[in-house]
């Protein structure tokens, strides 16, 4: 072992965030000298309402040695396909955008390119239609594809709805398991070093002193290590991302679970709807600028389907991104590093991120500032990517029935996106960075959806046969139909493979 490893990492708060890194860095830093402890209070809740994932998750939780089903039954858990908008581009409008690819290219060319040109020809229906997750979602229908599954099928992507609370105590088994010490406190003093101004260590409540070399602030909002003890600054986007509140109450089920979020616009904000197995979970995301809180709880209560479980918790937040993720010795991760709101399901991801980040430039005692510059651009570089593709969703409307809906509609948007929209207006073009988390096929979903009609397309595929094309486009559609109608619908694949009472068959459902 190098003098300079480090072998104290202290995770301060539990949650999600706080979970995760610790199920993570037990794993991949089983050396036999570094020791994480991770401090957390009962008494300090946890938002808990982000219930809603996007598809890489699969990757950490594969890492992680975990079984899906088991995860899936543990969580209350369903299968996601991607999220349907409701009233976003106009009122009475609707699109979705689902996870994984769009048809297929032909000699190179786009499939959306080729989808645009023929829109010119006849009538098409919405760009999903050419999707496997979107059009088994249409139809309620699920399956886990398996490694040997061929087209359509091994297009289709998937995350999950879970219970987040549940979530982290299925994660906190597993880390303590494997050497996670968890200590029950609250942090009431941070002692700096005098030489650098970096952590030294923490004191609790109790009286009792945690050293450590490596901090992870998971503390949420407040930032404890972060901002009140280094004081990182904070980069406010609320004049991008006017909502700064949210109000979640959970109801009972009004039917079977549908495998995709639901996304309804309202003139002040927005409302979410996650089935779980045992309830939904909804919220209703808004801007106190335009709308009180008693009055969005009326909203909320008004538009929910079915009996609520619980009366309605209220949230406050500023949606921005701290200046500096990493900061001498402190690492955040989850709310302390930042917030952007819940409308694509990021947040979770954006913890994964960093922990993979982390792992992949873990520092020493000497902390090179190298690895902390490239950490921090990594991290600004994803925020930044992922607060350009949410302003896409409330700037392209042409809503103009409230406040609300006028200001995001005549707001100024950062360079880059106003840039990426004329390209795609222009000519359907998708202009991507680096290796954004969202792809191509996103980028259309959502333009199109939100009412971004490109003026014409790229001209090469003018050099593609039309009658071709056309036949292409329609044998893809009914590959698509045909795979969908064969699959068991949602509600069949949870209680088949992973629900949450009960056991499960031998043979588990996969195409």
């Amino acid at each position: 072992m190098d003098e300079h490893n480090i072998r104290e990492v202290v995770i301060v708060g539990g949650g999600t965030a706080g979970w995760m890194a610790a199920a993570a860095l037990c794993r991949y830093l089983n050396n036999g000298y570094t020791n994480i402890t991770l401090i957390e209070s009962d008494e300090i809740g946890t938002v808990g309402v982000g219930e809603a994932t996007i598809p890489p998750l699969i990757a950490f939780n594969s890492l992680l040695g975990i079984n899906e089903n088991d995860f899936i039954a543990a969580t209350q858990g369903c299968f996601k396909l991607g999220i349907e908008f409701v009233n976003w581009s106009r009122i009475g409008d609707r699109y979705f955008h689902p996870f994984g690819g769009q048809g297929y290219d032909l000699q190179g060319l786009p499939f959306h390119q080729l989808y645009l040109r023929e829109r010119r020809r006849r009538p098409l229906p919405p760009v999903a239609a050419w999707t496997m997750s979107g059009v088994a979602a249409s139809r309620g229908k699920f399956a886990r594809p398996s490694p040997q599954a061929g087209y359509p099928l091994n297009q289709m992507n998937y995350a999950f709805h879970f219970d987040a609370s549940l979530y982290a105590r299925f994660l906190r088994k597993d880390a303590e398991g494997n050497g996670v010490r968890r200590v029950e406190g609250k942090v009431v003093d941070v002692k700096l070093r005098g030489e650098d101004g970096f952590v030294e260590n923490l004191t609790l409540d109790n009286g009792q002193q945690i050293d450590g070399e490596l901090f992870i602030d998971c503390s949420g909002f407040r930032g404890l290590l972060i901002e009140q003890a280094l004081e990182t600054g904070y980069e406010e986007w609320g004049h991008w991302l006017p909502c700064d509140r949210a109000m979640a109450v959970p109801t009972k089920l009004a039917g079977p679970p549908d495998p995709f979020t639901r996304a309804t616009a309202h003139q002040s904000g927005w409302q979410w709807r996650i089935p779980l197995q045992h309830r939904m979970g909804n919220g209703l995301v808004y801007s106190s600028a335009y709308i009180d809180d008693d009055e969005a709880e009326k909203v909320l209560l008004a538009n929910l389907e079915a009996e609520p479980l619980d009366q309605p918790r209220k949230l406050r937040f500023k949606t921005g991104r701290r200046k500096l993720a990493w900061n001498r010795n402190v690492i955040s991760m989850g709310l302390s590093s930042g917030f952007i709101e819940p409308l694509e399901s990021t947040s979770i991801h954006m913890v994964q991120a960093g922990i993979s980040w982390l792992l992949s430039m873990f520092p020493d005692k000497r902390f090179n500032p190298l690895e902390q510059k490239e950490y921090n651009r990594r991290m600004q570089s994803m925020f930044e990517w992922i607060r350009d593709f949410i302003i896409l969703h409330f700037h392209a409307t042409s809503r103009d029935d409230s406040p609300f809906w006028d200001y995001c509609r005549t707001m100024d948007i950062p360079d880059a996106l106003a840039e990426r929209i004329e390209q795609f207006r222009n000519k359907g073009r998708v202009v991507a960075e680096g290796h954004e988390l969202f792809t191509t096929p996103s980028w259309v979903a959502v333009l199109l959806g939100q009412g971004i009609e490109p003026e014409g397309y790229e001209p090469t595929v003018d050099g593609l046969d039309e009658e071709k094309v056309s036949k292409a486009l329609d044998q893809m559609r009914k590959d698509y139909d045909t795979a969908a109608d064969r699959l068991p619908t949602h509600a069949e694949f949870i209680a088949n493979c992973c629900g949450a009472a009960g056991s499960r068959p031998p043979v588990e459902l996969a195409v």
